[in-house]
């Protein structure tokens, strides 16, 4: 039995101007989740309640949350934390060990409201909308354009024009540094190409649904059947309404004064997200953007003491290596700060002291958005790829299965061959793709199972040209597929 506690950051329930607009705005949605075996309850709520006993002076209305960290502790990350904070955080993430289970939802609110705005319009062959959408959400928030975030809701039967104003006018700016946004440029024109009229909807209500699709795969990838979910009640029940619907089970609302629970997931909620709010607003040129140079972090988010790097050890470790799987961490397409972060975690750990940090001090601005950008650029070329990529969970040591639950042999020799003689044979083809020997694969309906089987290798220009079309968002597959062979060769034909 394993208990889940879930509590949320910089949330939004209305998506309007006034939300948008407002000074305390940010685009992230966070959730946390929290959880461990049942039998660690009782120790893990002494430690925690041990830690709140020992900062009870910082309780606000009888609870001490997140908030207790002031988001201007955060200007430099861990760096201007002074040494009362550094030693509460200390010991905050002590608590949280190799047994606990963690889980993190972020999406952009500005990237759900420009789904929605473009809900009718879908990847092709010609246009990738994914790509669209997320350079179209990324430079909303990099310029934040006046006339745009007001026509989203002001004057929606201006938004298509004001979109249009907006990237004609950046295209002339970028023009002065091409060197630096000619790949921003080549964005912004195709976005001009594909832009046409949309009805947008009057209002945007918040989706509770998505922060728990990942919590449910998650829960399957660690194969967590018999368990519970603790949610932080707020207001209505759309929360737990929506756990309900996704499936998940044994949920219940509690007042977090309730339960520590909830109080350790708002606390993890609180801190990731002003960490990622303060890399956005340091990462964001302040001046409006009216002169086209590199942002790069203040050298002062470097300027860490032995306990301050120890922090970002710690969160490294909690975000990245505890209990670690593909649904840790679950974003939607346009996840920037969030990547941003990651990569700061990255880059920090890898230093063994602080004063290794010193070491070349000037260039780590320059040496850590190299990091960010890398990592940023393989997150663009995944949503570009419409490849379904799903993680390998080994059912055996021989094999797993692949998401028509066919068997995939990790030793391409067992893989069994289509077997073809000269003729024809019709088969529904589920998918095709390659092995990592670059061998062709095709997975077929069949009884009792379905099957997947290595094709002759001169069916791979095949093979290539259906991923290939595939990765651009023209899907062939299911389809019937007659594969023949001839004294010429091998033919594979779709219906």
């Amino acid at each position: 039995m394993f208990n889940f506690y879930y509590d949320e950051s910089e949330h939004s329930r209305i998506i309007n101007l006034s939300t948008i607009t407002g000074e305390t705005y940010y685009d992230n949605f966070l959730v946390a989740i929290v959880g461990w075996d049942s039998d660690k309850e009782v120790e893990i709520k002494q430690k925690y309640l041990a830690f709140e006993e020992k900062y009870a002076e910082r309780k606000k209305k009888g609870e001490l949350k997140s908030d207790t960290f002031k988001s201007n502790q955060f200007k430099y990350g861990f760096a201007s934390f002074n040494k009362p904070n550094v030693e509460m955080l200390n010991d905050l993430l002590s608590i949280i060990d190799d047994d606990f289970f963690i889980y993190l939802f972020v999406a952009s609110k500005i990237e759900y409201v420009i789904i929605q705005l473009f809900k009718d319009y879908t990847n092709s062959i010609f246009v990738d909308m994914d790509s669209v959408r997320y350079s179209i959400v990324k430079a909303i928030l990099t310029y934040r354009p006046t006339e745009v975030i007001n026509s989203i809701y002001a004057e929606p039967e201006e938004f298509v024009s004001s979109l249009i104003d907006f990237f004609t006018q950046r295209i002339e700016l970028n023009k002065s540094n091409i060197a630096l946004k000619e790949a921003e440029n080549n964005a912004f024109e195709n976005i001009l190409m594909i832009l046409q009229d949309v009805e947008p909807p009057t209002s945007i209500n918040w989706d509770y649904h998505m922060s728990f699709e990942g919590f449910s795969s998650l829960l399957k990838s660690k194969r967590i059947a018999d368990y519970s979910l603790t949610i932080d009640k707020e207001g209505n029940s759309k929360t737990h309404d929506a756990a309900i619907e996704v499936g998940i089970v044994n949920c219940t609302e509690v007042d977090s004064k309730e339960h520590f629970g909830l109080r350790i997931a708002d606390m993890l909620a609180g801190i990731v997200g002003k960490m990622m709010k303060s890399l956005y607003h340091s990462l964001r040129n302040e001046s409006n953007n009216a002169t086209v140079t590199k942002t790069l972090l203040d050298k002062s988010w470097f300027k860490v003491s032995e306990e301050q790097l120890y922090l970002y050890k710690k969160l490294h470790h909690i975000l990245l290596e505890i209990n670690n799987d593909w649904y840790k961490i679950y974003a939607g397409n346009y996840s920037d700060d969030l990547i941003s972060l990651l990569a700061l975690l990255d880059y920090m750990n890898h230093f063994k002291s602080a004063d290794e940090i010193q070491k070349d001090f000037d260039m780590h601005p320059e040496y850590c958005n190299a990091c960010m950008c890398r990592r940023l650029e393989e997150h663009f070329n995944r949503i570009h790829s419409k490849m379904p990529v799903e993680p390998v969970v080994p059912e055996t040591e021989e094999y797993f299965r692949n998401s028509r639950g066919a068997k995939v042999y990790f030793d391409i020799n067992k893989q069994p061959k289509l077997q073809l003689e000269y003729g024809e044979k019709k088969l529904h083809v589920l998918s095709v793709g390659r092995s990592k020997e670059g061998i062709p694969l095709v997975t077929i309906a069949s009884e009792p199972e379905n099957l997947c089987l290595r094709l002759p290798y001169q069916l791979d220009d095949w093979v290539i040209w259906a991923v290939g079309m595939a990765m651009q968002g023209e899907k062939r597959f299911p389809a019937d597929v007659i594969f023949s062979k001839t004294n010429d060769g091998y033919y594979a034909d779709i219906l």
